[in-house]
């Protein structure tokens, strides 16, 4: 396998001039804090290194229950107890055959939409049903609203065969999720408690969901493995992690606001959202940290293009490249050749999209923006878990270098208490005037 972080830019490469000397106490210190568990909610660290074999066995054997007994699983999750799952489910699906081990697995509980929640019901008629509902807490908003209404619709569709039929995915102590499941007794898998939700992908919260998908969770998590050994180098020159967590503030320092995340496979999309949300919710704090972003090429070359190429200097691009995809598709030779395209025949839509992905950086990196490339061997099950312990690693010691917690997310909450405060003064003023 080879991964490589390139600080690339092609033509203008060094016009980064990063002086990794000035980093390399820094990187040292945040690493031996991380390693020592000086900060809370790291448990994601070494758990791909850690005997996973008892619950990858019953994450294996619900799994294939509900392969065998179920049309559709529906996840009920929000943020991190779904983005991570849905990710690497989009990545490694076929695009048009959505359900090729004879199973949908479909997310709710991500939105409050009437339409989204009332068309699911819809669709899950002569079909059989399982849930797996996600929450360490159960008290977000978004998830509880969908499990309560899923909830009353497997009951009244189930009866007493509901306690088989809903599996919870939630603290082990604690938390409201933990009480109804510990009440009406469904089947619990675990979040352990010190590992936050953006980072909980390789715990049961994403394995199950995409267990029941088909992906091979063993290679996931072996890949992450290979990951987890690699990035314990504490050396910056060393460590493609911390580099790119490096590139990343030395960026930001120059002025730069804004990372746009581009890969040329749309199968991608929701890989940029979990990215998304792991850089945006563990930086954007004390009024610091770079807006993160996502492009899908070609398609959004013909987009914002435009403003990338010429606009305003406030971004950078971070280029995420598999050299080798599942399927491939070759252009075919035709002897009319209206439309010019022989001198492509035989070559193969990949080949076609890495030379597109080259004149892409060499145009933006002529037009002053610095590029980072970051390039994996083949779009699969452990070059994805490969990828994403490599973010969350580089995640981690980028907001540190920011001086802000990489952990917590001060802002989501604010939001919350201001949608129940307002929810609950507009339903007692209803009530008061009915």
């Amino acid at each position: 396998m080879s991964t490589q972080l390139l600080q690339t830019g092609i033509l203008n490469e060094s016009s980064l001039q990063i002086n990794w000397s000035d980093y390399s106490d820094s990187v040292k210190t945040i690493h031996h804090y991380l390693e020592k568990k000086g900060a809370a909610l790291t448990g994601w660290l070494n758990l791909p290194l850690e005997n996973n074999d008892i619950t990858l066995k019953a994450i294996q054997s619900v799994a294939n229950e509900i392969k065998m007994c179920a049309d559709v699983l529906v996840v009920v999750g929000i943020g991190g107890s779904f983005l991570g799952a849905k990710a690497i489910q989009d990545a490694l699906t076929p695009y048009f055959d959505l359900h090729p081990n004879g199973i949908e697995v479909v997310y709710v509980g991500h939105n409050m939409s009437g339409a989204y929640m009332l068309q699911l019901i819809e669709s899950l008629k002569n079909k059989n049903v399982y849930v797996n509902v996600i929450s360490k807490s159960g008290t977000t908003l978004e998830p509880a609203l969908a499990f309560r209404v899923l909830r009353k619709y497997m009951e009244n569709r189930y009866g007493n065969d509901v306690q088989n039929r809903i599996i919870v995915t939630t603290d082990a102590e604690t938390g409201l999720l933990k009480k109804i499941a510990d009440n009406t007794g469904f089947r619990q898998f675990v979040i352990p408690e010190n590992i936050g939700g953006r980072y909980s992908v390789l715990t049961p919260a994403g394995l199950l969901p995409l267990a029941v998908a088909g992906i091979d969770i063993v290679r996931l998590l072996d890949g992450a493995k290979k990951a987890a050994l690699l990035l314990k180098e504490e050396r910056l020159e060393k460590n493609e992690a911390y580099r790119y967590a490096v590139i990343r503030h030395s960026l930001y320092k120059r002025g730069y606001q804004i990372e746009l995340l581009a890969s040329f496979e749309p199968g991608l999309s929701k890989l940029h959202e979990w990215w998304q949300q792991l850089f945006g919710e563990s930086e954007g704090k004390d009024k610091k940290g770079l807006y993160p972003s996502g492009v899908i090429f070609s398609t959004d070359l013909h987009s914002v293009g435009q403003f990338i190429q010429d606009g305003s200097p406030i971004l950078f691009e971070t280029i995420l490249h598999f050299k080798e995809t599942p399927t491939d598709c070759i252009v075919p030779y035709d002897v009319r050749n209206i439309d010019n395209l022989n001198y492509l025949s035989n070559r193969s839509f990949n080949e076609i999209n890495a030379i597109s992905k080259d004149g892409v950086i060499a145009a933006h990196a002529e037009g002053g923006i610095p590029v980072i490339q970051l390039e994996l061997e083949k779009l699969d099950a452990y070059h994805l878990g490969y990828l994403v312990y490599f973010f969350m690693k580089s995640c981690a010691m980028s907001a540190f270098l920011l001086e802000v917690n990489p952990f917590d997310q001060p802002g989501v909450e604010a939001y919350k208490s201001k949608v129940l405060e307002l929810m609950h003064k507009n339903i007692i003023y209803r009530e008061w005037h009915a």
